[in-house]
């Protein structure tokens, strides 16, 4: 019999699922929460080696999750961004996502970990039916169809909400999510990070680009190559791209260099020319520039920054 991954108390060993996951490879793997008159939600403290984490999926619930340890690369909907130690999200119920962690990110033990709440949308709507004071502040709330990264603020209170959790019986967790479930949804501290993709034929395309870069923007990549690894010639494939993502396929790579140029200059010691070199720029005054025009200062001053902040 297969586990639900998001069975409670399936919180450390949940390698043969994601074994499955990991066979699968290029399939969205589509899952359902358990039985309602089991858990009314799910709550998973997840240490887990960076090779079995999930592929790509999707589910119908919420998903809130806490990157505890490690950091890597998120895709949610359209969208490719790096992710690191510290961050929020909220996927929306029926959004493809995948979270990839780099290994060189994982603990002694090869480990990454996360908290995360799962909840389908129908216990907001029945607690609202419940309980009039939620109700009196989720009255009228759009709920996002998009995925979610939360701010300083939001993100802090929400980190704490889930380490509360994490030593509470059901019971205690229950009263917890009453505080999270208004917080989420009310919150302006917030950015986008990824629209759904609704056509499947899109959504296997664009996974198809994005672990193209993944795997060659340490180089040049040319138009002609990555048309013809989707199937589409230079011309159509360029209005593709654009249409889809408002960016031209070189602004894409530019945008995912420089995200892994930023996780280097946090958590490595490399210096700014062996990172210019590593994420596929060949001239680091050209390096430099573009860096300090997109993030507003250079890599030095960046690692700088962020050094003094942590």
């Amino acid at each position: 019999m297969l586990i639900h991954p998001f069975r409670e108390g399936y919180t450390h060993t949940m390698s043969a699922f994601l074994f499955y996951f990991f066979l699968m490879e290029d399939t969205a793997i589509p899952y359902e929460l358990p039985e309602v008159e089991d858990h009314s939600f799910f709550f998973i403290d997840q240490r887990i080696e960076v090779s079995l984490e999930a592929k790509l999926h999707r589910h119908d619930a919420w998903e809130l999750y806490y990157v505890v340890h490690g950091h890597g690369n998120r895709m949610a909907g359209d969208t490719l961004q790096s992710f690191v130690a510290g961050d929020v999200a909220l996927i929306p119920p029926s959004m493809l996502h995948r979270w990839e962690y780099a290994a060189e990110s994982a603990d002694k033990d090869g480990c990454v970990r996360y908290l995360m709440v799962a909840f389908s949308h129908s216990l907001v709507e029945r607690c609202m039916e419940v309980f009039p004071e939620l109700r009196n502040r989720l009255m009228g709330v759009m709920f996002p169809t998009d995925a979610l990264k939360f701010g300083t603020e939001s993100s802090r209170v929400i980190r704490k909400a889930l380490v509360e959790m994490n030593g509470m019986d059901e019971l205690g967790r229950l009263s917890v999510m009453f505080r999270l479930l208004p917080l989420i949804f009310t919150s302006s501290d917030y950015t986008f990070v990824g629209k759904p993709m609704r056509i499947e034929r899109d959504v296997r395309r664009m996974q198809q680009i994005c672990t193209y870069v993944m795997a060659h923007y340490v180089h040049p990549i040319a138009l002609d190559d990555i048309a013809a690894e989707v199937g589409m010639n230079r011309s159509a494939f360029c209005s593709y791209f654009k249409r889809c993502k408002g960016m031209t396929f070189s602004q894409f790579v530019t945008q995912y260099r420089l995200g892994t140029a930023c996780e280097l200059l946090r958590h490595s010691q490399k210096s700014v020319s062996e990172i210019c070199y590593l994420v596929g720029f060949n001239d680091l005054p050209h390096f430099v520039r573009v860096f300090t025009k997109e993030k507003g200062m250079s890599p030095g001053k960046y690692r700088r920054a962020i050094s003094k902040s942590e």
